[in-house]
C-alpha cells in the first residue's frame, strides 16, 4: 500500500508480553500507517518511544522487530550488590532501594538505542505545533504515588519544576515501567514515580480532547483478548505472588481508571486485541518460541484489524465532530 495513513497510537503495559505490542505494529505499518503521536505505559511506553523515535530517524517501524529481539530480557534482573546475597538478597534488596531490581539496565539499553537514532530528550521528539496536546511525539504514563495521579510525560513536567524538553525520554519510560516493589521507582524533585499501567494502563482517549474535528483516528493495542474472554495472569511462586498482591493493593488504593471505559463500544472498535495467552508479565526467562509465538499473535490480531477498520463508519458513530475526537457515548474522564 502506497498511500500515507495517519492514526495517533496508545500501547497498553504488560511486561514481557510487550513483544506481542510489535507485532501489531508491524502489521499497522505494513497496512501503511505512521503515527504523528504515540504514548504508552510500562512495555507499552518501551514500545511507543523506540516506534517514535524510529519515525524521527526516518527508519522503517519494521526495525522495531530486530531491536525487541536483541534485549535479554534475563538483564532485567539487575539486582545490588546486597540482592546477590542467596536467599535473603531479594528482601534487603527491597528494603534498601524499594525494588527487588534497580531498572538500571533497561534505562541505558533504551537510552543506547535512542541516542543512536538521535534521541535523548523530549526535545527531541518536537512536532513543530505549538500546542501542548499535539507538541511531542510522544507521552509516557507513569504514576506519581506521592501525589496519587497519573503523571503525562512531558505533558505534566512543569508542575515539578522540570523543564519537559530537557528531560531523558529513557529516564521517562523506566519509570513508567517500575512495577511497584520488583523495580525501584524513580523520584523526581521528591517525588516518587511507578509503573504507569497503576493508573492508566491503556490510556486510549489521551489524543481524544482536541478541539475540531478530528483528522484521523487513535488506534490502541491491547495485549489481552477481545471483552468476553476473561484474562488470565499466571501467578507462579513467592515472587509472582506477592508482586500480584501489592499491584493489587495499589491499584484499590488508586481506583483502575481504564475500568470504566476500555470496554466501551466506540474504545473496542478501535483497539487492536493481541491474545497474551498464559505468557506472564515479568517471565524474564521467556524463550523464543513463545517469543515468536507473541510476536505472531502481534501481527494476525493486527492485519484483522485493518482489514475490518472503517474510518469513515467510526467517524459517524463515535467522533464528536466540531468538539473533539471522543467516543460520543464515553462519560468517564479521569
Amino acid at each position: 500500500m502506497t498511500a500515507e495513513l495517519r492514526a495517533d497510537l496508545v500501547c497498553e503495559g504488560g511486561g514481557v508480553r510487550g513483544i506481542g505490542l510489535v507485532g501489531a505494529v508491524d502489521a499497522l505499518a505494513e497496512a501503511g500507517y505512521s503515527f504523528p503521536r504515540i504514548a504508552g505505559s510500562s512495555a507499552g511506553a518501551i514500545v511507543a518511544a523506540l516506534a517514535a523515535a524510529l519515525q524521527r530517524a526516518g527508519e522503517p517501524l519494521t526495525a522495531l522487530r530486530e531491536i525487541i529481539a536483541g534485549i535479554d530480557y534475563r538483564k532485567f534482573e539487575d539486582t545490588t550488590l546486597l540482592g546477590k546475597i542467596p536467599l535473603v538478597g531479594g528482601v534487603l534488596s527491597l528494603v534498601t532501594t524499594d525494588g527487588v531490581y534497580q531498572g538500571d539496565y533497561l534505562e541505558k539499553f533504551l537510552g543506547g538505542i535512542l541516542d543512536d537514532l538521535g534521541v535523548r530528550t523530549f526535545g527531541d521528539l518536537r512536532t513543530g505545533d505549538v500546542s501542548e496536546r499535539h507538541g511531542w511525539a510522544l507521552v509516557v504514563a507513569a504514576t506519581d504515588l506521592s501525589r496519587r495521579r497519573l503523571v503525562r510525560i512531558p505533558w505534566d513536567l512543569p508542575a515539578y519544576g522540570v523543564e519537559a524538553d530537557e528531560f531523558p525520554v529513557a529516564r521517562a519510560v523506566r519509570a513508567s515501567s517500575a512495577i511497584p516493589f520488583l523495580f525501584a521507582p524513580v523520584r523526581v524533585r521528591g517525588a516518587t514515580w511507578v509503573d504507569g499501567g497503576l493508573l492508566a494502563n491503556f490510556p486510549i482517549d489521551l489524543f481524544d480532547r482536541e478541539r475540531g474535528a478530528a483528522r484521523w483516528p487513535t488506534f490502541g493495542i491491547r495485549l489481552s483478548a477481545p471483552p468476553g474472554v476473561p484474562p488470565t495472569h499466571p501467578v507462579r511462586g513467592p515472587l509472582s505472588l506477592g508482586l500480584a498482591l501489592g499491584i493489587a493493593a495499589v491499584g484499590i488504593l488508586f481506583g483502575n481508571q481504564d475500568a470504566a471505559y476500555v470496554d466501551d463500544p466506540c474504545t473496542v472498535r478501535r483497539t487492536v486485541f493481541v491474545p497474551s495467552g498464559s505468557v506472564s508479565p515479568i517471565d524474564f526467562r521467556i524463550d523464543a518460541a513463545k517469543s515468536a509465538a507473541l510476536y505472531e499473535s502481534g501481527v494476525t490480531a493486527g492485519r484483522e484489524f485493518v482489514e475490518a477498520w472503517d474510518w469513515a463508519a467510526f467517524r459517524a458513530d463515535c467522533v464528536r465532530v466540531g468538539s473533539g475526537s471522543r467516543p460520543a457515548r464515553r462519560t468517564h474522564r479521569p
